[in-house]
């Protein structure tokens, strides 16, 4: 599976790196929404990870532009989970709704291991 990682926490884009390469899949891993945006524009990918706040493009902005840019370019559409400590209720019910997985940091391996299965 290619999995796209947008976090700007050096930390978090390194351990689910080093978990999903572990893991076998093919990772891309990014630091803000712009560069997101130009790592979706350029290539398909099965899932993303994705953070809320972040410089150049939060989350949800980046959320809102999958659609488009898949549209647009005739890609594959990812499956999508946020990963954010600063995620309310009502913004998860909202994303589950949608579905868009939710991670809530710092979340564990299990939670991980649970997203990738399709058990949560």
């Amino acid at each position: 599976m290619k999995i796209l990682i947008v976090d700007d926490e050096q930390l978090v884009r390194w351990f689910l790196e080093r978990a999903l390469t572990r893991r076998g899949h093919e990772i891309v891993s990014v630091s803000n929404g712009a560069e997101a945006i130009d790592a979706l524009s350029a290539s398909d990918f099965d899932l993303m990870f994705t953070d809320l706040r972040m410089p150049e493009e939060n989350g949800s902005t980046l959320i809102e532009k999958v659609g488009e840019i898949t549209n647009a370019k005739n890609k594959k559409y990812p499956r999508i989970v946020v990963c954010s400590a600063y995620i309310t209720s009502e913004m998860m019910e909202n994303y589950q709704n949608g579905g868009i997985k939710v991670l809530r940091k710092p979340f564990k391996l299990e939670e991980l291991e649970s997203i990738l299965s399709g058990q949560s």
